[in-house]
C-alpha cells in the first residue's frame, strides 16, 4: 500500500511539476509578447514624434520667411509714407516762395513755371 501512495504522491509531483513548468513557460511568452508590444508602440511614437517635430521645424521655417517679408514690405512702405508725407509745401512766406520738405531736406523756391507737357 505504501507504494500504491508514494507512487500516487510522486505522480501527484511530476504533474504539479510540468504544470508549473507550463505556466512558468507560459508567463515568459507573455512577457516576451508584452515587451516586443512595448518596444514596437514606443517605436511608432518614437516616428510620430519624430515627423511632427519636422513638421513644426517646416512650419517655424515658413512663418520666419513671411515675417522677413512682411518686414521688407513694412521698410518698403515706410519709405514710401516718408516720400510721400515728407512732401510739404508752404506758400506762407513773405516773399511767395513755395518751400518743400523731402525727406528731412528743405528746399525753396522763388520762381516756378507749369510743367510742359
Amino acid at each position: 500500500m505504501t507504494l500504491r501512495i508514494k507512487a500516487v504522491v510522486e505522480n501527484f509531483v511530476r504533474e504539479l511539476k510540468a504544470a508549473l513548468d507550463a505556466d512558468i513557460q507560459e508567463g515568459i511568452m507573455k512577457e516576451r509578447e508584452m515587451r516586443s508590444y512595448l518596444e514596437e508602440r514606443e517605436r511608432e511614437v518614437a516616428e510620430r514624434e519624430a515627423a511632427w517635430r519636422a513638421d513644426l521645424g517646416r512650419r517655424e521655417a515658413e512663418i520666419a520667411k513671411q515675417e522677413a517679408r512682411l518686414k521688407v514690405e513694412q521698410e518698403n512702405l515706410e519709405k514710401e509714407k516718408s516720400v510721400l508725407m515728407g512732401t510739404a509745401s508752404s506758400l506762407d512766406h513773405q516773399d511767395g516762395a513755395l518751400e518743400i520738405t523731402v525727406s528731412g531736406e528743405k528746399y525753396r523756391c522763388l520762381r516756378f513755371s507749369k510743367a510742359k507737357k
